[in-house]
């Protein structure tokens, strides 16, 4: 069993020894690469409309020989392209935000770095000029457009970009995904160096690739090796809470790297950008042979969408599934199911959303799911992104088996409200734009806290301005613009049309009330 964990290098308390006895496993940590108080650093598939594109792409990936000489030749250029493109972002944030519960969890998954020190390090406090983290990003267009991981930028209320030759800016965070662990910034200048997407579709596993980021610290960083493995699924967007739909299909590398390098490049020897480094597998949490990186073709689909449209357009097929290349999901569904499925290739469907495209489009329970297009469906991993790189409206053909006999549909697919065209931010709900959901609470809770009014906030997004405001899952809100909430219409109606920035009274797990404020988008 894996451990899965951000490694957001914030200053983190030293863990209990009680626990450190619970974690012997592997994990697979997102190397958000953050900088440790008192200055040490540790640190689409492609559209089919032209007009949604906005960054210039490699029209094809070519691959380093076996000759030495010429391989060596090849990363220089390549190196040459990438360093000036790859850039350090530093994460500044208010260390009121964190929840108590999330302040060792550095010590809790990899051991206490600082050799005992941790229980010091609970009574310092970090200066508000120095960065809570640090991570690295890719320049993507001449006229400052920076594409990084999400996990790099979250929390931040405040994101400076340093180029390679030292030079800083303030960036501006024009948005995010939790889903695919992606954001886009921007800086003001122009004529920068930019990296080409290269068509990450085209990888072959064994082919040389390059990573550069800025791993411990140590700026304008390149390691190479090979792709040793693609459409990986880790489950880690999905184990870290944050991920309402996650999109796993890594790319897996062996080049090294380390907290840092999330949001750095992965290139190929054309110096092209294949791939956004996010996540390593290891079991202290730094580089132990295994890397993970977002690929270019989705990374470019979800800059693309929100730069057009302020938000992600995520297309859905309507299903809930079962991975059927892994064993022990498959048994644990027969069991629980009393069916009898075998394990293998494809993907069962097991049920269907509300105003699912799947079924109106005629498939049904014990289908399996076996290719989408030209692309075959082994796993859960490949139906993931071959549905996820898609927008609501459009068609995919589907290749099932029913009774072991392949079939093939059209499927239209939707939004996750059942939509099938693209909506922008004035499209969204008041829940949708602050990032919650809200529910209400029973009388027994209300006189527990002492409270005549109050909602429980649910599936708080990372980055939406309930997060930024401190609010997680589970605290209470109490209060809006002065006014009593009691449910999730009355949050809808008060902020309903509201513009300006919105006055919030919430308290947290052990009663303690805040009064914060967001600026209502």
């Amino acid at each position: 069993m894996k451990k899965l964990t951000s490694i957001n290098n914030k200053e983190r308390y030293t863990m209990k020894s009680t626990l450190k006895k619970l974690l012997p496993f592997a994990v697979v940590g997102v190397i958000s690469g953050a900088t440790t108080v008192g200055g040490l650093q540790y640190l689409n598939h492609d559209s089919n409309s032209a007009d949604q594109s906005y960054f210039t792409k490699s029209s094809n990936v070519s691959f380093a020989g076996m000759n030495s000489a010429a391989v060596g030749d090849d990363f220089v250029k390549a190196a040459k392209t990438t360093v000036p493109a790859v850039v350090t972002i530093k994460n500044y944030q208010s260390r009121t935000s964190s929840r108590a519960s999330e302040q060792d969890m550095f010590d809790f998954f990899f051991g206490d770095p600082f050799g005992g020190r941790g229980q010091q390090r609970q009574k310092q406090q970090v200066p508000d000029n120095m960065p809570s983290g640090m991570g690295s990003g890719v320049i993507i267009s001449p006229d400052g457009y920076i594409i990084s991981n999400n996990h790099v930028v979250a929390g931040a209320n405040k994101l400076e970009v340093v180029l390679s030759n030292k030079k800083s800016y303030i960036a501006t965070l024009v948005g995010t995904d939790p889903n695919t662990d992606i954001s886009l910034l921007k800086i003001e200048e122009k004529g920068l160096p930019y990296l080409n997407f290269a068509n990450s579709d085209n990888i072959e596993v064994g082919q040389w690739v390059l990573a550069v980021g800025n791993p411990l610290g140590l700026n304008s960083t390149v390691t190479a090796g090979i792709v040793s493995a693609k459409g990986r699924g880790i489950g880690i967007l999905s184990s870290q809470g944050k991920a309402a739909n996650p999109i796993e299909s890594f790319i897996q590398t062996d080049a090294a790297i380390n907290p840092g390098n999330s949001g750095g490049a992965l290139v190929n020897t054309n110096g092209d950008l294949i791939g956004i480094n996010s996540a390593i597998q290891s079991t202290t949490g730094y580089y132990q042979g295994y890397g993970f990186a977002v690929p270019a073709n989705l990374a470019r689909k979800i800059v693309e969408d929100i730069k057009k449209f302020g938000i992600v357009q995520r297309g859905f097929l309507g299903v809930t599934s079962l991975d059927l290349s892994d064993d022990q999901l498959v048994a644990a569904y027969n069991k629980d199911k009393k069916t009898n499925y075998k394990s293998g290739s494809g993907v069962l469907v097991t049920g269907f959303g509300e105003s699912s495209g799947a079924e109106d489009a005629g498939l049904k329970v014990g289908d399996i799911i076996t290719q989408i297009d030209t692309t075959p469906i082994t796993d859960f991993a490949d139906l993931s992104i071959a549905i996820g790189s898609k927008r609501p409206g459009d068609k995919v053909t589907v290749t099932y088996q029913r009774n072991g006999k392949p079939s093939t549909t059209t499927v239209t697919l939707r939004d996750q409200k059942g939509g099938t065209s693209t909506r922008t931010k004035a499209d969204l709900s008041v829940t949708e734009k602050i990032g919650a959901d809200f529910q209400s609470i029973d009388d027994k809770t209300k006189a527990y806290y002492g409270l005549n009014s109050g909602v429980i906030a649910k599936n708080v997004i990372e980055g939406g301005e309930m997060a930024k405001a401190g609010i997680v899952d589970g605290y209470i809100i109490t209060e809006i613009n002065g006014k009593p909430v009691n449910s999730q219409k009355d949050v809808e109606n008060i902020l309903n049309k509201f513009t300006g920035t919105a006055q919030i009274k919430y308290m947290d797990d052990y009663g303690r009330g805040y009064q914060r404020g967001f600026k209502m988008p």
